[in-house]
Order: structure tokens, then sequence, then C-alpha cells
């Protein structure tokens, strides 16, 4: 018999595909989501019956006590998503994240449960892992962009040689290059910090670049993917800031989902940190072009901007040993399969661009370099 599981931000994106894994293995849910409109464009998203909808903000801290009466174990999604707003409504992302996950913690003590499972992510990393060429790791890798006149987008060594990027393990040092990054690590130092002296087991999970079907496709802050599926929908070729080398790692949302239930049930998870993506690190330029054959949309080439955005990164691809050998998670569903699935489901919905008015706000607050 399965527990009861409060799953906030459970109309998300991740929260639905969490929830239909959780009921497949037998668990009750409940989920706590305001349904905001940035996320769901006003539509209201379909949830299966056996789901008990609270709708409320997760500051609301009587919403969320009355959303813990009778649970077992929480996963913690609430949040709100995207580096480049997160610079400029500064207050919005810390008040929603930090102190939303502070309002949570604050009920759970009189309301303890088992576990709670908050997703972090791949941000807080900043530049991911280098190695210099003499072999040295490099945790602390830092980029000018334009260096004596010219755009150097590769973090380089005091002598100017690039740095080779490498898979990001756990162990990796922060380097917080945005708001949104820092509201992370605050929701995952504050999971930690919380859980253990009421009794409660904390696990967090580190997601790297999540796609699949159910994306937001008319948020212009959300996955990268999703972002270029309502491009080429619209006609339009997706854009891409700097040259498009950047590289990343894109794991299919029904992976997160099982580690997300998996983390929930494993006794060898609890007070862990974990990376949780595909292990196959793909260029953005490269990840565009394979969306836009998936979508039967080879006339629309990737316009690459030249640009940088502040508090963007270089390279930051996922290290899935730490995973594979605590959790037994591994990647299941293959890139190119996974992009045909989103294609097919991209080609059934309507999504209005707005990615023109998102790069004119950040170009305005001069955030665009």
């Amino acid at each position: 018999m399965g527990e009861h599981v409060l799953v906030t931000g459970g109309a998300g994106f991740i929260g639905r595909a969490v929830i239909a894994e959780l009921l497949r293995r037998g668990n009750r849910v409940r989920i706590l989501d305001c349904f905001l409109d940035q996320v769901h464009g006003g539509v209201e998203p379909t949830l299966d019956d056996a789901v008990e909808v609270v709708r409320a903000d997760i500051r609301d801290g009587d919403a969320v006590a009355g959303a813990l009466k009778g649970v077992d174990s929480v996963v913690h999604l609430a949040a709100e998503v995207g580096v480049g707003q997160s610079m400029y409504e500064v207050e919005r992302y810390t008040s929603a994240n930090d102190v939303g996950t502070a309002v949570l913690f604050e009920r759970l003590i009189d309301r303890p449960v088992r576990r709670v499972v908050t997703a972090s992510s791949m941000s807080i990393y900043g530049e991911g892992l280098y190695r210099a060429q003499d072999g040295r790791l490099v945790e602390n890798a830092e980029r000018g962009i334009v260096r004596d006149g010219q755009r150097v987008w590769n973090p380089i060594d005091a002598a100017g040689v690039a740095l080779d990027p490498l898979p990001t393990p756990e162990w990796k040092r922060p380097s917080l290059a945005s708001i949104y990054a820092l509201n992370k690590y605050v929701q995952e130092r504050t999971t930690h910090i919380m859980a253990a002296p009421y009794g409660i087991e904390s696990v967090c999970l580190r997601l790297f670049n999540v796609y699949g079907p159910g994306q937001a496709l008319s948020n212009p802050y959300t996955g990268v993917l999703a972002i270029f599926a309502s491009r080429l929908l619209n006609g339009e070729r997706p854009m891409i800031f700097e040259d498009g080398e950047q590289r990343r790692d894109f794991v299919h949302v029904s992976d997160v989902a099982r580690a997300f239930a998996d983390a929930l049930v494993l006794q060898q998870a609890a007070g862990g940190t974990f990376n949780i993506g595909s292990g196959q690190d793909r260029s953005v330029t490269e990840v565009a072009q394979a969306l836009a054959r998936a979508m039967g949309r080879n006339d629309c080439e990737p316009e690459i901007l030249g640009k940088a955005r502040i508090g963007d990164i270089r390279h930051c691809f996922c290290d899935t040993t730490l995973a594979r050998e605590t959790l037994g998670f591994v990647a299941g569903q293959d890139f190119e399969t996974g992009l045909a699935e989103l294609a097919e489901w991209v080609g059934q919905q309507t999504a209005h661009d707005r990615i023109g008015q998102a790069r004119a706000e950040l170009e305005a607050r001069g955030l665009v370099a």
C-alpha cells in the first residue's frame, strides 16, 4: 500500500509527470498549486480524477497547513522558474521560492512527515566543472564574455587557453550566477537544515534540462526545448544566444518523475543531494536542429544571436555517478525518441511565441551583452 503524498506545484509540467508516476505506484496524491498564468496560460491542466487539488499559493501558511493534514510525505516542486526573469523580478522569485519553502517547513514543524524531496537545479553550479591544460580541475571557472575587445565565449585560464568542460558532479562547489540559482540553493539548504531537527528525512534532486510533452510552450522563461518548440510551431527560427556551442544535458520528464518517486522511498537516499540528468551532453544548436527535424521544419535553421544573457553559463552537463550508484537511477528515454514524442505533442498545441518580448525585456534592463 502506498503513501499519501503532497506534491507542491503539482499542476506544473514536472508535477503532472510525478503525480502520474506516484499514482501508478499505488500512492494517494494531493497537490497544492496556485495555477500561475505564466505557466498555464490561463488554461486549466488536465489532472487525474484521483488527485485532490488545493488551489493556493505556497506562501499561504493556512492553506499549506491544511494541505499537510493526513499526509505521509511531500514532493516540493512549487517554484518560479526562469534564470533571465529572476534577474529583474527579484522580489517575486525570492518570495515564491525561498519564502515559500520557509512557509512549508514552518508548517511541517507542527505536522512532520516521513520525508520531503525537494526539486533543485543544475543552475546552482553556475559554470560546470572544467579541466585546465595542466590537468588541474577548475571548480570556479569564469568568463568575461568580452576580453581585449573580442568575444570569448568559453572560460579560459590565465594564459588565455580555453578550459575543457567535464561532467559536473555533486561535490563541485556552487557558483550562484543568477537569482534563480541562489533561490534553488536556498531551497536545498532549507530542506536539509529544517528536516533533521524535526525527525523528517530530506532529499534534494538537482535537475538538469527537463523536456517532454506537457511543457509550458507559451512561457518564454521555461526550458529551452519548449521555447524552441514554440518558435517552430509558429513558423519562426529558434533564437540562440552566444554562438550556440554551449553544452547542456537533456533528460526526459518521465525519467525525472521516476527519480522523484524512487527518492521518496529509497532508504539510502535520505539526507542526500543528487544530480538527475541523462549523462549525455549536446550543444544547444544541435538540439535546436534535431527538434526542427522532428517537427518537420528543416527550413528553420536557428538564429545565432552572438549575444550573451547576464547570468547564463557556458557549459554544464551531468555527472550521473552518484545517482546511479546510490539510487540505481539511469535515464531510460532515448533522446531522438523523446524528441519525436515531444514534436507529436507540440503539433497538437497552440503556443503564443513570447520569446521576442522576453528578449526585449532583458535588453531593456542591460541583461544582454
